[in-house]
């Protein structure tokens, strides 16, 4: 009998034991399946996308090297979890308009607006989607903003083009001194333009130059325009205009042949017609431009309170080609723009 209650025993306990075993078992593989869930989702939370529309303005070398800063910044911070797409206007403004409504139909999570008249369009086609603008001169005249704190309280914010111009005007007086008349052509249609050549005519008329503009409405004036200035003219200023960019080929071969020198506003255009420069680099303020929309895509940041963002170096540059051509000698602290 004791033998029979002694094997009754055994065998519960050997139940007790498998039981136990299951249920831990049980356990793990909950635990195991509870860790996988975690990891899913805290994968699925990491892989947010992000799609940015480029709007440009037209292809010159000074835009070209802002949009490429732009997206280099958002792939080294977001790789190929942002897709940026770029759309060119081939400088026509009705153009602009339609692919900044396209980019608004389509949803897109920012707009980057490079140059003035792509901002304006975007500005028109949403106050919703964040739009981070490069290469604009002044945002308070290109958005009509008065009273100018540093943020435009909108939904855009970004980076300016605009090198000083009391330095420019001053460059102009370092290379000719001797001159009398000053000419600057630019497209009456771009407002950045306009401030510009308002802003440097104050600077050169202190330091007793003549100052007179010479417009054009679009590219099929340009020619003509500059022929004018040329007759009438010492020498020329171009401020940082994309029509006059585009365009800089047919300025120098009026320029050069009417023996005129030119002082342009950034480095595309002296690559083109000028002689020398005081310019910024439009691929770093791309690319600041592109760590503000990172700001803005990722953590949140309020274009409406993120302060426009300025070149901070400037470079002293001349055109050797042009230079030897028009016989002017260049001081030593200036440097000799890589031609392609």
């Amino acid at each position: 009998m004791k033998k029979f209650i002694s094997a009754i025993l055994v065998s519960a306990m050997a139940m007790s034991l498998m039981a136990c075993g299951s249920s831990a078992a049980t356990t793990d593989a909950e635990d195991t399946a509870s860790d996988a869930a975690v990891e899913e989702t805290s994968a699925d939370a990491g892989a947010e996308s992000y799609n940015v529309g480029v709007l440009q303005l037209v292809q010159h070398p000074a835009l070209d090297a802002a949009t490429e800063g732009f997206e280099a910044a958002l792939k080294e911070k977001l790789g190929d979890s942002v897709t940026v797409t770029i759309e060119n206007a081939a400088g026509d403004t009705p153009t602009c308009s339609t692919i900044a409504n396209q980019f608004v139909s389509e949803g897109v999570d920012l707009i980057m607006a490079n140059a003035t008249p792509a901002l304006q369009a975007c500005q028109a086609a949403t106050a919703d989607i964040p739009i981070v603008a490069t290469s604009i001169t002044d945002y308070a005249t290109a958005l009509s903003i008065d009273g100018w704190t540093g943020a435009t309280g909108t939904n855009i914010t970004g980076t300016a083009d605009l090198a000083p111009l009391d330095g420019q005007a001053q460059m102009l007086n370092e290379l000719f001194p001797e001159a009398k008349n000053v000419g600057i052509i630019y497209c009456a249609a771009e407002a950045n333009s306009v401030y510009q050549s308002t802003t440097i005519t104050g600077y050169l008329e202190e330091m007793g130059y003549t100052v007179k503009e010479y417009t054009f409405s679009d590219s099929n004036d340009v020619a003509a325009v500059v022929q004018s200035a040329c007759d009438e003219s010492d020498v020329i200023y171009v401020p940082t205009d994309n029509t006059a960019a585009s365009c800089a080929e047919t300025i120098n071969n009026v320029a050069i042949t009417a023996g005129v020198p030119i002082i342009a506003g950034e480095e595309g255009i002296c690559k083109g017609c000028g002689i020398a420069t005081l310019s910024i680099s439009y691929y770093d303020i791309g690319y600041a431009a592109g760590m503000m929309a990172y700001e803005i895509l990722v953590n949140g940041a309020d274009p409406a309170t993120m302060d426009v963002q300025y070149a901070t170096e400037f470079t002293k540059e001349y055109n050797a080609d042009i230079a030897e051509k028009l016989g002017v000698a260049i001081p030593e602290d200036y440097v000799a723009i890589e031609m392609e």
